[in-house]
């Protein structure tokens, strides 16, 4: 845990550095794919590259000192990125990935806005059924590959779309230190974290009924990972939150032992561009925790 929380103290740089990507000296240089276990973001990222046929060295960050320190002489304090010497791209913006790989990439087919509404809603409400069903005992045992509880899981799952809310209804920050998953000092109790996650469920459906059938979602998305629409960034809070739904139903089944109250299935996330995996496509949920102690 200590190598990880260093990568918060050096640099400031969140999105892509493209200069010289794609030059014939920057593609003879190896592709590297800094990530870190349990990371959403890193899986789908490494699939994508994969997807694609696009060979690359792995970097898992919290047990490869050298690859961490290879990312911090960059500057940059978050993964997954991707990078070929010192030119590098924000493994969120797959747009900014294909350049440094070298390959075109022409997108994907999005669900509409209501339809990505309808999916977060199915989450919040799915995460809250799931939390209910942990034992208060269980809740702060850490997950396998990195410091994160199963309690810090559940709040980042309610917490994705209080983000983009905040992005929406009063032009804050979106920034990479909103989305950690460290809850407030006075969110103790299970009931206090299922009160969060009502609060945001609610909030969100009310700004749909506001504000978001009429917005333009092909506005910026004025976010910290690179310049995408409002309507990538809708589309995101979704997967991403549906991503780590996915895992508390994992940690329910294989770590507890316990059915999920209404398991979400594969037909439940249709249209969300979630990774094939549910937790890495290199490491086990099996392992053992990462630490004894949560990141603080």
């Amino acid at each position: 845990m200590a190598v990880w929380k260093k990568i918060h103290e050096h640099g400031v740089k969140t999105m892509s550095q493209l200069e010289t990507a794609g030059t014939p000296e920057n593609l003879a240089l190896p592709l590297k794919v800094y990530w870190q276990p349990g990371c959403s973001s890193c899986l789908k990222t490494k699939e994508f590259l994969l997807e694609h046929g696009v060979p690359f060295e792995s970097v898992n960050v919290l047990d490869d000192a050298q690859g961490f320190e290879e990312l911090a002489a960059l500057g940059i304090r978050l993964v997954p990125i991707v990078a070929r010497g010192t030119v590098w791209a924000n493994g969120a913006v797959f747009r900014d990935v294909a350049k440094i790989a070298g390959f075109e990439y022409g997108g994907h087919k999005m669900l509409s806005p209501g339809e990505l509404k309808d999916k977060v809603l199915m989450v919040l409400d799915a995460a809250a059924r799931y939390l209910g069903q942990i034992p208060d005992d269980k809740l702060d045992v850490i997950l396998p590959g990195r410091p994160r509880s199963y309690r810090q899981l559940v709040y980042h799952v309610f917490d994705i779309p209080k983000v983009f809310l905040d992005r929406v209804e009063h032009d804050a920050p979106y920034t990479y230190e909103a989305l950690k998953s460290v809850l407030p000092a006075d969110m103790k109790t299970k009931d206090d974290l299922l009160g969060y996650g009502r609060s945001n469920r609610d909030r969100f459906a009310a700004w749909w009924g506001r504000d978001g059938r009429s917005m333009d979602f092909k506005q910026p998305g004025k976010v910290y990972y690179g310049e995408v629409s409002l309507h990538e960034v809708l589309e995101r809070t979704g997967w991403h939150s549906a991503q780590h739904t996915r895992q508390i139903i994992l940690m329910l089944r294989e770590k507890l032992g316990i059915d999920p109250d209404g398991p979400l299935n594969d037909a439940d996330f249709t249209g969300l561009p979630i990774p094939k995996n549910v937790w890495d496509n290199e490491r086990s949920f099996d392992e053992a925790a990462y630490a004894e102690k949560a990141e603080a």
